[in-house]
């Protein structure tokens, strides 16, 4: 598996790609726990640190497919770049101003996350033309997958050691001023900078006219509810064991099995249409869910909340792939920002029913969210499969089906790969989801 990680970030660009975008989303990757120490710093209190910290979390969920259609519309360099610029300098208004005119701090945290750029979608619409082989932007998409939980838990260890070493004020200042890095070394790369989405059809719903990438968002939406309220369930486990160090040691397992399970699913080849395997997925995620609600010991417990965090990273690897194939032409990084936002706002709709569900019925009802969302997605799923069928991806118009040939073959999925990046299904001879190119 290594050695397949290893290929691609050798491939050109695709490293800087790769930390380029990483770096540039440590402001939203960081956010929730920068904003909340540093309210805190100010005298605030834990309600406020969460008002605000749900505000940007609200605007980002606001912003994504908007900024993702500009991109789509304009290119990633004239969106993305002004985009982390404002984004930073909101930021900093909110370190400076603190949170004493409450208005002034709602205003900024809510302008900060609405000019979030949007480079995870950005970086997810260059693979195909960066990677070429449908194979290699698949197992990259498993990469992407895997480097989001080391930047999930790089980030905030990096936050807590400036508030330590300087301050909450500084801690703000800093990790903004490296996004704006980040977003900089994309955005002034030769892929970004000569990426062009493909010919659009002007349509008001842009990508949520899939009727596939629809069945897909919804299912994540419950995806993100059941990750939203682990988060506060183990916080109620942890307190429930007496030891706060309990909350770590869960969490740091749900990672582990994440990268573990997208390693495992990177590095080989799976058989099947990507539609259907993701709903296999789906079905294992929720049934990795549903145990925690035994709430064991810490050891047993540390164990099931690996097993809980097995199968993310494939499930989001397989949503990637079926994304790009469902997403109407022209729309890629629209579409990328929808499942961003829609699984950010289902973190947060977990986390807000985490709370009631241990008021009404402790620790275990909590979890019991969890498995419920699992549930539900994987519901979805089963019920939106005629939607998600891999004999409904998007056609692409006759003028772009005429210039596919012989192309490489996408593993797994029978679709080859042509020189402008579209899709065809050989079996059919239908055409899918056109990949947005490269001029």
């Amino acid at each position: 598996m290594a050695t397949g990680y290893g290929g691609l970030l050798r491939a050109r660009h695709a490293a800087r790609l790769l930390v380029g975008t990483l770096v540039g989303r440590l402001p939203n990757g960081t956010a929730p726990i920068a904003i909340a120490l540093f309210t805190r710093a100010e005298g605030g209190s834990y309600a406020l640190a969460g008002a605000l910290s749900a505000v940007y979390g609200l605007a980002t969920a606001v912003g994504q497919p908007l900024l993702g259609r500009a991109v789509d519309l304009r290119g990633q360099p004239k969106v993305m770049l002004p985009a982390a610029v404002l984004s930073a300098l909101a930021m900093a208004g909110f370190a400076l101003v603190g949170t004493a005119d409450r208005p002034m701090a709602y205003a900024a945290v809510a302008l900060a996350g609405l000019f979030t750029p949007p480079l995870e979608g950005g970086l997810r619409a260059l693979w195909p033309s960066v990677l070429g082989d449908g194979d290699r932007v698949r197992v990259a998409y498993a990469m992407d997958a895997v480097a989001q939980e080391v930047m999930f838990t790089v980030g905030p260890l990096l936050v807590t050691l400036l508030v330590s070493l300087w301050s909450a004020a500084a801690a703000l200042l800093v990790i903004n001023a490296i996004g704006v890095l980040g977003a900089l070394s994309v955005t002034l790369s030769p892929p970004s900078r000569s990426w062009r989405s493909a010919p659009r059809e002007a349509h008001w719903l842009g990508a949520l006219r899939s009727p596939g990438l629809l069945a897909l968002l919804a299912a994540f939406l419950f995806i993100g509810i059941a990750l939203g309220s682990i988060t506060v369930a183990a916080l109620a486990y942890s307190d429930d064991q007496g030891r706060e160090s309990v909350y770590g040691w869960l969490m740091a397992a749900l990672g582990l099995g994440a990268l573990v399970g997208g390693a495992v699913y990177g590095g080989r080849r799976w058989p099947g249409s990507p539609e259907r395997r993701l709903t296999v997925l789906v079905g294992l995620l929720a049934a990795g869910y549903l145990p925690l609600t035994l709430t064991p010991g810490v050891a047993a417990m540390s164990a099931l909340s690996a097993l809980s965090g097995l199968f993310l990273a494939p499930c989001l690897a397989c949503a990637f792939i079926v994304v790009d194939r469902h997403a109407p032409r022209g729309t890629v990084t629209e579409a990328f920002s929808w499942l961003v936002t829609t699984f950010g706002v289902g973190s947060a709709a977990g986390t807000g029913l985490a709370g009631p569900a241990i008021e009404w019925g402790g620790t275990t009802a909590s979890f019991a969210v969890a498995g419920g969302g699992g549930v539900a997605a994987l519901a979805v799923m089963v019920a939106t499969a005629r939607a998600l069928s891999p004999h409904r991806v998007l056609a692409a118009p006759a003028a772009v089906e005429s210039v596919v040939a012989g192309a490489l073959r996408d593993s797994g999925t029978g679709v080859a790969v042509g020189r402008d990046n579209s899709a065809v299904t050989p079996s059919s001879g239908s055409p899918a989801n056109p990949r947005d190119t490269t001029r």
